[in-house]
């Protein structure tokens, strides 16, 4: 019961906020900019009017280009599995940990590649090698941060370490924890294809990523890749405000009202990290394309000092 329990909160409510986040922040983009902008829930009107479409598919592409979608949807919701929105819900098993996380995900954006160069499109293979190059670079400070954090919760069990975590209290006054949160800051950046890493909201060639690789795509299909890239961008938010601000331990109330209020303050720290991704982007204009390792080093090395701090405060 407990884990049917786990499984059907932790699908709804990622499936349901993932697109908000981005009606969040492209309506305080359009605010700080003194445009009206559109609705906070115009994304979950534009996949209901994609998934009434039918999808194009190009004539010289392979089943690759055809399944890729579903791939890519069906990763970031194994993803969200692993990285629980609550820890007030304990099933008996849990479906992964840290090094499954960061695999799903690679194996989602492996496809998303494959498929921006089957469609034979110029701007696929252009979005695709750079996709490549910016994944190779920003994947170990994922690995580091996170692993440095499964070193001090002797687990890496993602819901284990939020269970630390809630005994912590504040991990934020910790050297070791600073580091890594900073560094977990930079890589959803990276990952979820915002600026200044690359432009979400942007055709032009000389810009595009992950808009790119989706070009091809229409109807059901491109439904299903932006849903995937939403639920994606949700489950990072997600690790950074459930491992570093930890609320469960403050909530002292059991059963399906303790789990509401939980979902209630879970869905107020998405609001405000939504929010603060959408004022650091007005603030800050788009890297070229060289820079981006750069920034990709800063994430490396705040990971990796996080990482030496662990051995030097004696574990």
């Amino acid at each position: 019961m407990v884990e049917a329990v786990y499984l059907i909160v932790q699908i709804s409510v990622i499936i349901l906020i993932a697109p908000l986040v981005n009606g969040i922040i492209k309506k305080i983009k359009a605010l700080t900019q003194k445009r009206t902008g559109g609705p906070l829930l115009q994304m979950y009107y534009d996949l209901f009017k994609m998934l009434k479409k039918t999808a194009v598919v190009s004539d010289v592409s392979s089943w690759i280009f055809k399944v890729t979608p579903f791939i890519v949807f069906s990763t970031a919701v194994a993803a969200a599995l692993i990285v629980p929105v609550t820890t007030l819900i304990k099933p008996r098993w849990f479906p992964g940990d840290l090094i499954m996380l960061v695999s799903i995900f690679a194996l989602g954006r492996f496809f998303m590649m494959l498929a921006a160069l089957d469609a034979g499109s110029t701007f696929g293979g252009m979005g695709a090698s750079r996709e490549a190059m910016i994944s190779s670079l920003i994947e170990p400070s994922i690995i580091v941060s996170l692993i440095t954090v499964g070193l001090i919760a002797k687990s890496t069990s993602v819901f284990e370490i939020m269970n630390f975590m809630q005994e912590i209290h504040n991990p934020l006054i910790h050297p070791v924890y600073i580091m890594s949160f900073c560094a977990l800051v930079i890589i959803i950046i990276a990952e979820t294809s915002r600026i200044p890493v690359d432009d979400p909201g942007t055709h032009l060639e000389l810009t595009m990523v992950h808009e790119a690789m989706v070009l091809e795509y229409s109807g059901r299909n491109l439904a299903l890749m932006e849903l995937g890239a939403a639920i994606k961008q949700l489950v990072f938010i997600t690790l950074l405000v459930n491992i570093f601000i930890p609320h469960d331990q403050l909530i002292n109330i059991t059963g399906f009202a303790g789990i509401g209020i939980s979902l209630l303050v879970y869905l107020l720290k998405i609001v405000v990290v939504s929010i603060v991704i959408a004022i650091a982007e007005v603030s800050t204009v788009k890297l070229r394309l060289f820079s981006i390792p750069n920034l990709a080093a800063l994430s490396f090395i705040l990971s990796f000092i996080g990482f030496l701090q662990y051995f030097v405060f004696g574990g």
